[in-house]
């Protein structure tokens, strides 16, 4: 099972990768696959808070996976796991609507 804490620990370290990339950006980052990036009045803060949540992202992410190192295969806590991850999902793209809200072109 430490294979796949490896993998895992590949994915997080490719969102932290996103993370930076969106913090070092001159121009608005897109969020969502095939989604122009939105006019926003301060590039710079709303780059910073996406980054920002790319890295929480990171962080939570690489802590679901920690079980992976210690569970049998086909265990049953698998499930868990799953579940963990899409609600991660699911409240990134809840933290990145308000925050496309809040720095969005009025």
């Amino acid at each position: 099972m430490i294979i796949s804490f490896v993998l895992w620990s590949i994915c997080s370290v490719l969102f932290l990768g996103i993370g930076i990339s969106c913090r070092r950006s001159k121009e608005a980052v897109g969020f969502f696959t095939f989604v122009k990036p939105p006019e926003v009045e301060e590039t710079g803060r709303y780059n910073r808070a996406v980054g920002t949540l790319w890295f929480v992202v990171a962080g939570i992410f690489e802590m679901i996976g920690i079980p992976l190192m210690f569970l049998q295969q086909n265990s049953p806590l698998f499930l868990l796991i799953i579940f963990a991850v899409i609600i991660l999902l699911i409240g990134m793209m809840v933290v990145y609507t308000r925050i496309e809200a809040r720095y969005r072109k009025k």
